[in-house]
């Protein structure tokens, strides 16, 4: 009953449990959310999951340097850092948002329960706090964001830079506000505590309906921004090593399977089949070497170094053949002829139930240069923008350069496989939006009361 009040939930169509959590999987539909960001913004609340775990203590910065790749020594009061975490092979454990919030505290997001279980067996002077449930968190996508927000706020927000964020009060209630989102474009996240959020949500959605926005469900939220915007993340793009890095961490992971599920109940789909080792990626493979600061020690840093001494893989954007696309699809209707996996669902994003397990399937495709294996494809969708299907792949990086033809093999081992023709296209696909981090709002009208 408590569930039933929570705002967002008003005009989903279809509800998705996630936990003890009910999250509206869609609302108007993907085609019409996803489409908000271009013209309005989309107002989403897909991350109220989101583990969040505080690290303190006096040695919380010498930790947070230890198992992440980022140095935290410079991070301020008001800054955030794309934290990565790696495993000694250099294959990405996790990635989220870290912020500091007190002179020895760390908020973290999506970093646990990878970064509980080394909070709860590293010697040093530092302390761990689930605040998962104890936050609400909302995201605001769009070229009118900015605009939406003030309104709802009443409140002049421009001089939240990208990457920064800040405390606005809100008839007396205390909200952090996080130049930072999914979309490509303008965006922002709103925090909290859980207690404002219904009151909160509700002055950030009639400001927004006045403009224009749109509700985000969870189906649209997943795969489409981040393939769209190019954006590769962790349980969507690729599974994460939890239980291949070592035997201490499979059976910590065990012990938390609420947080784990994702790498816990895993279905291996598509042409790469059972091959875990080709699915992990590393900071090189999905174009986040930025994030690697070698002035400090931290876990996998010694292959990441080698790594860094030849060539890695790229992460571009493929443009999928649509006339290809159209013949695997034609096997399923065709009498007497063994079908392909269906290739026309909205997008690869699939969970899966039965009574006694839930669980989550990852697809990764081969991706071919003259029959040569030079990597693999993930996050396929249909861009309802751009009027095409894409995907993002790890490829070797000298087939990386915009236009150049490759094949995809569609087909999980044992089904019937076809190649279909893709072309390496822009990245981020959508990259007609002038980037967040990119973006100038002076241009936007100031908020005056």
């Amino acid at each position: 009953m408590a569930e039933m009040m929570n705002p967002a939930l008003e005009g989903a169509t279809l509800l998705f449990p996630q936990g003890s959590f009910i999250t509206a999987y869609a609302y108007t539909g993907v085609e019409d959310e996803i489409k908000a960001y271009q013209t309005s913004a989309w107002i989403g609340t897909a991350l109220m999951t989101s583990p969040i775990y505080d690290v303190y203590g006096p040695d919380a910065v010498k930790l947070m340097g230890q198992v992440c790749t980022n140095d935290f020594t410079t991070l301020g009061m008001n800054g955030i850092r794309h934290a990565v975490m790696c495993n000694e092979k250099g294959q990405i454990l996790t990635d989220g948002v870290v912020i500091r919030i007190g002179e020895d505290r760390y908020r973290t997001y999506w970093l646990d329960p990878v970064i509980s279980y080394y909070v709860n067996t590293s010697d040093l002077d530092v302390h761990g706090e689930n605040m998962s449930g104890k936050e609400y968190f909302i995201q605001i996508d769009g070229e009118k964001s900015l605009e939406i927000l003030e309104n709802a706020f009443q409140a002049n927000l421009h001089d939240i830079k990208f990457g920064r964020h800040r405390i606005q009060e809100v008839n007396g209630k205390q909200v952090r506000i996080i130049r930072l989102g999914m979309s490509g474009n303008l965006a922002y996240e709103i925090h909290g505590d859980m207690a404002d959020y219904a009151e909160i949500y509700n002055l950030v959605w009639a400001a927004g309906e006045k403009l224009g926005a749109r509700k985000l469900g969870l189906q649209a939220y997943n795969m489409f921004n981040h393939t769209e915007a190019g954006f590769p993340n962790i349980n969507l793009h690729y599974p994460l090593p939890w239980l291949e890095t070592s035997e201490k961490m499979t059976e910590y992971m065990r012990t938390v399977p609420q947080l784990s599920m994702f790498n816990l109940n895993r279905r291996l789909l598509g042409s790469v089949g059972d091959d875990l080792q080709a699915r992990f990626v590393t900071p090189y493979d999905v174009g986040w070497d930025f994030l690697i600061k070698y002035n400090h020690d931290f876990i996998g840093k010694e292959a990441l170094l080698e790594m860094s001494k030849k060539p890695q893989k790229k992460c571009v954007t493929l443009e999928w053949n649509a006339k290809d696309v159209a013949e695997v699809f034609a096997t399923m209707l065709s009498p007497g002829e063994e079908p392909c996996e269906d290739i026309t669902k909205p997008s690869a994003l699939e969970y899966y139930f039965c009574v006694r397990e839930f669980g989550f399937e990852y697809r990764a495709d081969k991706v071919l240069a003259a029959d040569k294996e030079i990597g693999i494809t993930s996050g396929k969708i249909i861009s309802y923008t751009y009027n095409s299907m894409i995907s993002l792949a790890f490829i070797s990086a000298e087939y990386a350069k915009e236009g150049t033809e490759l094949e995809i093999l569609w087909g999980t081992p044992g089904t019937r496989q076809m190649k279909v023709r893709a072309k390496v296209a822009r990245f981020p696909y959508n990259q007609d939006y002038i980037r967040n981090e990119k973006r100038d709002v002076s241009d936007i009208p100031v908020f005056e009361r």
